[in-house]
């Protein structure tokens, strides 16, 4: 009787472990799907990620570079290295998207093109996203603005 106690309770507690290490693996791979990393336009031409590798770029708009002839394109750039943009996402462009503005983008690198999902920018004249001036400040090129 004992030893068969013992059996079941060894059985229960491998059971146990086993589901927890299911739910540990679903866990995880819900995560990883849902993370985007952030990178500047000089971290993603240095190591170059995977084509199906969603991320998060930023840097400035290129002044001049926007273009809307075949498709929306443009060019962002953190002063060092300047990466061509093609936007595929089904949104509309914000309003107060535009040449010389911080932007941060969301999609996948390929054949050295960003193809942007997602385009988040400003929401006032003096707002510019924390990661680009990180990069700004790396690059020595970053002015505080004026209050």
């Amino acid at each position: 009787m004992a030893g068969l106690r013992k059996k079941r309770r060894i059985q229960l507690i491998v059971l146990g472990m086993g589901i927890m290490v299911v739910s540990a693996v679903l866990i995880g791979m819900g995560f990883s799907s849902g993370i985007s990393l952030y990178r500047s336009t000089s971290q993603t031409v240095a190591e170059v990620p995977p084509p199906e590798e969603v991320f998060r770029m930023g840097g400035l708009v290129v002044e001049g570079s926007i273009t809307n002839d075949d498709g929306f394109r443009f060019e962002v750039t953190d002063q060092a290295v300047t990466v061509p943009v093609v936007y595929i996402g089904a949104d509309l462009v914000p309003d107060l998207f535009g040449d010389g503005q911080g932007t941060v983008l969301t999609g996948t690198y390929a054949d050295g093109v960003f193809y942007a999902e997602t385009i988040l920018t400003k929401h006032d004249e003096k707002y510019m996203p924390v990661e680009v001036i990180d990069d700004l400040r790396e690059q020595g090129v970053y002015v505080e603005p004026e209050s």
